[in-house]
């Protein structure tokens, strides 16, 4: 398909002048509207005023210039039926053969703080959309770009070969479509969230989920089931959905789900101190700080060593050489961190089955959030029979002014410390979850079980099991105890102190068997349930 025509008309500018450039050195005929035909005549190139190729001048403040039959009849026409060639010849119709859009920016124009409805309404494009769609229809005979990084490859095919083959004006046709897809339901998402008086509900009377697949996988859960990864359309920085595999095996469906359970645990730590987590189907095995990261390692790993064997590993920093040897000792399938070291990567080179990820947090936000608030999920969702459940997201915090203490004894600061821990990694627990912790280390998790106190006994079972003794650690269990035998079992296992969200109707039962026991207690007000 020879290209000898092309309508250019782009909110987004960027990279224009040069295409356009480059078409006209190809003997291309410009077209184009609005500020596009100017930015592009200042720049010297002969361009056609689409009101002057129409006959019809723009009108309504622009919202009416390529809504006319000398636009779409030269999109749409069939270049393959003789009727329709001969048809438009007969009106003085020509064809245009490619057509560069993008469209109005609703998408970031409802982003900004105190957009108002008149501001979001003025930035639906109708035009934009209108002739997207005709030429994606029709792309047997016309090319249709709508993002500029499509421009490169696009203008080497010309260059190459004087036309587009069919591959690429159907890749450009499914791309297309798929644009306006998200831009209209980027209007509903936004529509359907305002009220009468003007503000947005958190949650809107109409979802439209937009996702894009990265790739499929050889199975899901189980090697019977199908799978594929989906991204968000805009995946945030400092997210799994932006990693770079560095070396190793394409990642597994259980792979990713478990890899985001690391990640987002070891990102809750700040980078005061190196962090590493280690996890075995979607639960924290061992989750440690220390002065180094092959410390943090050590101290993780030492919480349960069974469970780690064939695990994934997430660090908070760089891993460097020491890390990548310790880690590199034990059966793994995935690493992750931000950044790895050029000694740690050829020690790692050895284990060629390991995945490494690597996961930058030094990326521009353009909110300005720290890198650790960076990639978190504003909503969460799960699919349930023929619907989804969506909630905003766990991103609840909490210091040791929070906290409130019931008991007739207060924690130590060391105690405290360890508190505040113990209730970070219970939070990436599965419920029912009771964590016990030390000296910035876990020491027992019990994770998973439909009864309270069974998480507290299969933690202290777990701890023994891996050498470690519970007496004298601190314990956080993510929602209250509906009676006092979880604390009991608890406080003979030797714990000294306990968090807790509080908020049952036996709390004062549960306050009185923690001070016979001379275990101090701290209520948070809210719990951390992750079913």
């Amino acid at each position: 398909m020879k290209v000898t025509q092309a309508l250019i008309s782009v909110s987004d500018k960027r990279g224009v002048v040069e295409l356009a450039r480059a078409l006209h050195e190809l003997g291309v005929k410009l077209l184009s509207t609005g500020g596009t035909a100017v930015l592009l005549r200042d720049s010297g190139l002969p361009v056609t005023d689409v009101s002057e190729h129409t006959g019809f001048p723009e009108m309504l403040d622009g919202r009416v210039k390529t809504l006319h039959p000398k636009v779409h009849g030269g999109l749409l026409a069939r270049r393959e039926v003789p009727e329709h060639m001969e048809t438009i010849a007969a009106h003085g119709i020509s064809t245009i053969d490619l057509l560069v859009v993008n469209l109005y920016p609703f998408e970031q124009t409802v982003a900004k703080a105190g957009c108002t409805l008149e501001d979001a309404i003025e930035n639906i494009d109708i035009g934009g959309p209108a002739m997207v769609r005709s030429a994606a229809k029709n792309w047997r005979g016309v090319g249709v770009l709508t993002d500029a990084a499509q421009y490169e490859g696009v203008l080497a095919e010309l260059r190459e070969t004087g036309g587009l083959s069919d591959a690429t004006r159907f890749a450009l046709a499914v791309a297309a479509f798929n644009r306006i897809s998200n831009y209209d339901a980027a209007i509903s998402d936004y529509l359907s969230s305002l009220q009468a008086d003007g503000t947005r509900k958190e949650f809107p009377d109409q979802l439209n989920g937009r996702f894009v697949k990265v790739q499929d996988l050889r199975y899901g859960e189980n090697p019977h089931q199908t799978a594929a990864f989906y991204r968000d359309l805009y995946p945030a920085p400092g997210s799994l959905a932006v990693s770079r595999l560095i070396q190793g095996k394409p990642l597994s469906y259980n792979n990713i789900a478990d890899a985001d359970a690391a990640w987002e645990c070891v990102k809750s730590f700040e980078q005061a101190l190196p962090a590493c987590v280690i996890v075995k189907h979607a639960n924290p095995c061992g989750v440690a700080l220390a002065e180094s990261p092959e410390g943090a390692y050590r101290k993780a790993f030492s919480t349960d060593p069974t469970s780690a064997f064939g695990g994934i590993i997430a660090f908070n920093c760089e891993v460097d050489r020491a890390a990548a040897e310790a880690v590199s000792a034990q059966f793994l399938e995935v690493l992750i961190a931000p950044a790895y070291s050029a000694e740690a990567l050829a020690v790692l080179a050895a284990k060629q089955n390991v995945r490494v990820l690597a996961i930058p947090l030094d990326q521009v936000d353009p909110a300005g959030a720290t890198p650790w608030a960076r990639g978190r999920n504003a909503q969460d969702v799960k699919r349930v029979s023929s619907g989804i459940l969506v909630q905003s997201a766990d991103n609840a915090e909490i210091s040791a002014a929070d906290l409130r203490v019931v008991t007739k004894r207060s924690p130590t600061e060391q105690e405290l410390r360890d508190l505040l821990f113990a209730w970070r990694v219970a939070k990436y627990v599965k419920s029912n979850a009771i964590v016990y912790c030390r000296d910035g280390m876990t020491v027992g998790v019990g994770a998973g079980q439909m009864s309270r106190v069974d998480s507290a006994r299969i933690a202290a079972i777990k701890a023994e099991n891996a050498g470690l003794s519970v007496a004298g650690s601190v314990v956080a269990s993510d929602a209250f105890f509906p009676f006092r035998d979880g604390l009991d079992v608890l406080a003979r296992a030797g714990a000294t102190a306990v968090i807790q969200p509080g908020g049952s109707m036996r709390d004062a039962e549960v306050i009185a068997a923690a001070d016979e026991q001379g275990v101090a207690m701290v209520f948070t007000g809210f719990r951390h349930f992750r079913h």
